[in-house]
């Protein structure tokens, strides 16, 4: 039987790059797709839902609170937005106008990406910290240093914005010692950072505010969803720039406790994040994918995975010209790498992979330059299965012995 996506004329592809934006993000487990089921037959308050979220997104994070969004930039956007207008509605009311406001949001340089486009859609001014190195390499940097951070730091910031990878620089701690000592929160780009499931406490524990992280990446949620969770002030205040604010007066609504009433001088208009609303459905989806994704289950899921590179594996590497070996990929599930001798094959990894791409059913794999350049291909497991790795397999044995 046709699938929904031959239905529409669409090809299905085998998903080897992991759970990329471009090809749907993460494949969701039965336990996800059939609560997202159960979610979608049935109206709820999404002020109530987001508010019992929050609770649960506590419990696992160690954050004062926590709400889901549509995705980690909206997250982050989101996060900005709060940063920028705390409790005072009329700023809500003109994001992302920040003319004659602070709004300055001070990052390493070497971590500025195409991806901090959702924190100047805030109304967010980026200042980079540190220098860019003056030779070859130009995106190279000089290690950037305390002092470098603190330099930049005027009255116009509004937050200190840092995405956490194994090169980081400075440390995280050191980066929300300085932002503490200015009154600034720290927010986190920490979008493919879970798994490992410690990170989710283990960047609050290091100091920051808020924490933007994708659910449909790592975790195994809903692709259109993601986390955002830290101080209960700056949560709130995200979730009010977010929410549908129709529905009763100022006077007459009870909002949870999440939201400090108390703290408003009215309800805020449809806020920067309104076109960003997620649906009921992916909150209880992302909730569900974090309930599974306790240390032992991902302990399993992990073995599992190894067990289909493995097959992969001792499918090819018996093929004069080719090796393997497992890596940490992507949120650290297990990766294959597969090393060509390209002269001794006669065709190229770019050449490789072409050719999955082509084949039927297509298949994607990881093609960054920097592999290709070295002749090699990168499997991603997390969205293989028995029969997806089967189909890998046999296809690249045959490219690669013919």
């Amino acid at each position: 039987m046709a699938t929904i996506y031959e239905r529409l004329g669409v090809r299905p592809v085998i998903n080897a790059v992991g759970p990329a934006t471009r090809y749907g993000g993460a494949i969701v487990s039965d336990t996800v797709r059939a609560a997202m089921d159960e979610a979608a037959r049935y109206s709820v308050g999404i002020e109530e839902l987001q508010a019992a979220a929050s609770e649960r997104i506590s419990r696992l994070t160690g954050a004062e609170a926590g709400i889901v969004t549509n995705g980690a930039a909206a997250a982050l956007t989101l996060a900005i937005a709060a940063c920028i207008a705390r409790f005072d509605v009329s700023i809500m009311n003109r994001l992302p106008n920040t003319s004659g406001l602070p709004n300055e949001v001070v990052m390493p340089w070497h971590q500025v990406s195409g991806y901090d486009h959702a924190i100047t859609t805030a109304g967010g001014r980026l200042v980079g910290a540190g220098f860019p190195n003056d030779t070859t390499p130009p995106n190279e940097v000089h290690i950037i240093d305390r002092y470098d951070i603190a330099s930049v730091i005027s009255p116009m910031a509004v937050a200190v914005a840092y995405a956490p990878r194994p090169l980081s620089h400075p440390r995280l701690e050191d980066v929300a010692e300085i932002a503490h000592r200015r009154g600034l929160p720290v927010v986190l780009d920490a979008s493919m950072e879970v798994p490992p499931i410690d990170n989710l406490r283990g960047f609050i524990v290091s100091g920051a505010d808020l924490v933007c992280v994708s659910g449909g990446k790592g975790i195994g949620g809903p692709q259109s969803s993601g986390l955002l969770y830290g101080r209960g002030d700056l949560v709130a205040s995200a979730l009010l720039q977010m929410l549908d604010m129709s529905g009763p007066s100022f006077e007459e609504w009870a909002p949870p406790a999440l939201i400090p009433k108390d703290k408003l001088a009215g309800k805020p208009l449809h806020g920067i994040g309104r076109g960003m609303k997620v649906s009921k459905e992916s909150i209880v989806g992302l909730l569900v994918a974090l309930e599974e994704m306790s240390p032992a289950g991902f302990s399993a899921r992990q073995k599992r995975q190894q067990e289909l590179l493995a097959g992969i594996a001792s499918t090819i590497e018996a093929i004069a010209g080719v090796s393997t070996r497992v890596v940490s990929g992507t949120s650290d599930y297990p990766a294959l790498l597969v090393s060509l001798d390209e002269k001794m094959l006669g065709k190229s990894a770019r050449q490789v992979c072409r050719m999955l791409a082509q084949s039927s059913p297509s298949i994607q794999v990881y093609n960054e330059e920097r592999h290709l350049l070295r002749g090699e291909i990168l499997i991603q497991s997390q969205n293989l299965g028995v029969e997806t790795a089967a189909i890998v397999a046999n296809r690249l044995s045959k490219i690669l012995a013919t």
